[in-house]
């Protein structure tokens, strides 16, 4: 067996037990405070990463997180956030947990050791997708049952782990290690290493829809205003980006049938829905460049 450091006990935490609850808080937020650190020294490889899986989104590629308990949860977590936050189809990021869906409330046991589990969990697998496995240890047999039937796929292949030694590290085409050492409570890898997993996953998803097109400057010009906060939100978008106010971007928003790019466009280089839409389509969907290509008619 690998060496898996999130197993170790953590110097700084052995009295935890005996410590004021503010305290106790205290010695979290301390050892929380080294997670960020950690990632910094990855960013190269959670950069490549991102031009990996954005390659592949724009080839018709699609992304899949792998994980066994709290990993698992934690990329279902990322790839049900994409959907909405994106306005891209529910099926582009998908997060696939060891067990099921049974396995996201409720543990199933030895389902992050069984290798053909993870084989035929991963036969949704194509030659345009990348395939993330995510795991703190990085040693579940399942996982490497994932890596064995990407390969023979020949889908792209993205480790994510907190464990040098990690097995998915040697088996995946690219890997990112972020080492943030013993855990608060000794094995307890929900935590440090949960954060990390979040976060970087975080950088992945939202990295590679940025260069794909799916905002404009930092605005999530994509999303689908589903419920009023979302409607709010595409309001003042809208305003902001073709400098109206708020009843005029709402009334906008209502002819274009609530399509933020539609709305703007059609503000901006005063056009009608269909005009607008029909520039979107011919610059695939892209917004600055279809008002770079609206700028030099």
């Amino acid at each position: 067996m690998s060496e898996i450091i999130t197993e170790y006990r953590n110097e700084n935490t052995k009295d935890i037990d005996l410590l004021s609850t503010i305290d106790i808080v205290r010695k979290i937020n301390e050892e929380d405070k080294l997670v960020a650190l950690a990632i910094e020294d990855e960013t190269p490889n959670i950069a490549k990463a991102v031009d990996i899986i954005a390659k592949q989104f724009l080839v018709g590629g699609k992304l899949y997180y792998f994980g066994a308990g709290t990993s698992g949860r934690i990329g279902i977590l990322d790839a049900s956030e994409c959907p909405p936050t994106f306005g891209v189809p529910s099926d582009l990021v998908t997060g696939i947990i060891a067990g099921g869906d049974t396995a996201i409330r409720t543990a199933v046991e030895g389902a992050e050791d069984n290798f053909e589990l993870g084989e035929k969990d991963a036969q949704i697998l194509t030659d345009k997708d990348v395939c993330v496995v995510i795991s703190a240890s990085g040693n579940p047999k399942y996982l490497l049952g994932v890596l064995s039937q990407a390969e023979k796929a020949n889908c792209k292949t993205i480790a994510l782990t907190c464990n040098h030694k990690a097995l998915i590290l040697e088996e995946a085409g690219h890997g990112i290690c972020v080492e943030v050492g013993p855990e608060v409570i000794a094995g307890s890898s929900r935590m440090k290493a949960g954060s990390v997993q979040k976060m970087v996953l975080n950088m992945l998803s939202t990295g590679a829809m940025i260069k794909i097109g799916k905002t404009y400057e930092n605005f999530m010009i994509d999303l689908m205003p589903t419920n009023e906060k979302l409607k709010d939100r595409a309001i003042r978008i809208v305003s902001q980006i073709a400098e109206v106010n708020n009843s005029k971007a709402l009334q906008t928003l209502l002819e274009s049938g609530w399509s933020v790019k539609t709305a703007i466009l059609m503000l901006k280089c005063s056009l009608s829905k269909d005009e607008a839409s029909g520039l979107l389509r011919k610059n695939c969907g892209v917004l600055r460049r279809a008002l770079n290509s609206f700028a030099r008619l």
